[in-house]
């Protein structure tokens, strides 16, 4: 808890160093860096290799990196770079009584992150977080924490100055350190949880607990149901593709169909895919992230739309849902009925991306269901809202 709370303590002490003018000239140097200093991070990155020989192959990919993936968390940073800095006035009004009202986006503070052993996610979130005008505090899996660290030490806070401190890290291995980020509402009010299932909807529930807002990447998988008016073509194309990468979260995960034939057509697509078909798994999980499901996906025959919309309601984690049809009455009925982030029509879940829907890199995606960021979250997400009043002295109740 200590240890946790000086990072969050001098992360939100760096907050008064930070402009929109700052953190840009920091994201440049970020790019730079990451080639400048490659050769100390991927000696970092070695070491955790050699520790983690224990981890699975799936696991170990996602640690590993080499130039060209450093190359790419600069295209990313770059990209995060070339956004425009938020607009911080929303609209502005004036009361009957003469008191001028501005409506603002203000930056949060401190934001936390946890996210499990893939070094690029801390670059990535710091460099958004940093975007909104807000500091962070990173705390990544116990794989990659000497990769992260170089991240840290050797780019991020060079990058910075003397505004350092606004990227923080829990500089321990231990998941104590996960649950004190989550317990700390007056000084990280505010977590991203990225990785596996259960451990991030432990903590997302620990965080519940404590008052601290949770946008938890925790869950995903997309549904692709086929109506029976589906075309048969389109619905072998939408399988192919809504399966072109099995470890990501908005791959095909559930797929329902009004009749045999078409999960028959479904299941021959996936055996040339060489994915296996099951009908007992529970459909809202992620496979991506269990190595021995990873290349499954559910398929259950349904009774029609309305049973369609129902399971993908409230069987599935509501990150994305889609549905084959010609008929586009039956097609509207679906997107309508759907409570899930992202609803498709003849098209794949595989969209289900900030960067592809909005042309922004995302810290993760949110299948909140109350009002707040939800879908897509970006570093527009990250702030609050704030009423600014003017008045002359003279207004009163």
């Amino acid at each position: 808890m200590e240890l946790v709370r000086a990072e969050a303590l001098a992360a939100r002490g760096a907050l008064a160093h930070l402009d929109d003018e700052r953190v840009d000239a920091a994201l440049d140097l970020t790019i730079g860096l990451l080639g400048e200093r490659a050769d100390e991070i991927l000696a970092a990155n070695a070491r955790d290799l050699a520790a983690a020989a224990a981890l699975d192959e799936g696991a170990r990919d996602r640690l590993r990196l080499d130039g060209a993936r450093l190359r790419t968390i600069a295209e990313g940073v770059r990209a995060t770079r070339a956004l425009p800095p938020i607009e911080r006035g929303v609209r502005t009004w004036t009361l009957p009584n003469g008191l001028a009202v501005e409506e603002r986006r203000i930056p949060i503070g401190v934001v936390g992150a946890n996210f499990e052993a893939r070094p690029n996610v801390a670059v990535d979130i710091a460099s958004q977080v940093l975007k909104s005008g807000n500091a962070v505090v990173l705390r990544t899996g116990a794989a990659a924490l000497g990769t992260v660290t170089a991240l840290v030490d050797h780019v991020l806070r060079p990058a910075l100055g003397e505004a350092a401190a606004a990227v923080g890290l829990v500089r321990a291995p231990e998941r104590a350190g996960a649950e004190a980020l989550v317990s700390m509402p007056g000084l990280v009010p505010l977590v991203i949880l990225r990785g596996s299932g259960a451990s991030t909807a432990a903590l997302a529930r620990l965080a519940a607990e404590h008052g601290v807002r949770a946008l938890a990447h925790a869950e995903g998988g997309g549904v692709l149901y086929a109506h029976s008016s589906a075309d048969r073509a389109k619905l072998d194309l939408l399988v192919r593709t809504s399966l072109d990468r099995l470890g990501v979260c908005n791959r095909l995960n559930l797929a329902l169909a009004d009749t045999v034939e078409l999960a028959d057509a479904i299941a021959s697509a996936c055996a040339e895919l060489g994915v296996a078909v099951a009908a007992e798994l529970p459909p809202s999980r992620e496979w991506a992230l269990e190595p021995d499901r990873i290349g499954t996906i559910t398929l259950r025959v349904v009774a029609g739309l309305d049973e369609a919309v129902r399971v993908a309601n409230e069987e599935t984690s509501g990150l994305a849902a889609a549905i084959v049809a010609e008929d586009g009455a039956a097609a509207g009925r679906f997107l309508d009925g759907y409570r899930g982030t992202a609803a498709f029509w003849n098209a794949p879940t595989r969209f289900a991306d900030g960067f592809e829907l909005l042309g922004t890199p995302e810290t993760g995606i949110s299948v909140d269901r109350v009002p707040g960021p939800r879908g897509p979250v970006t570093y527009r997400d990250l702030c609050l809202r704030q009423y600014r009043v003017v008045g002359d002295g003279t207004q009163h109740r």
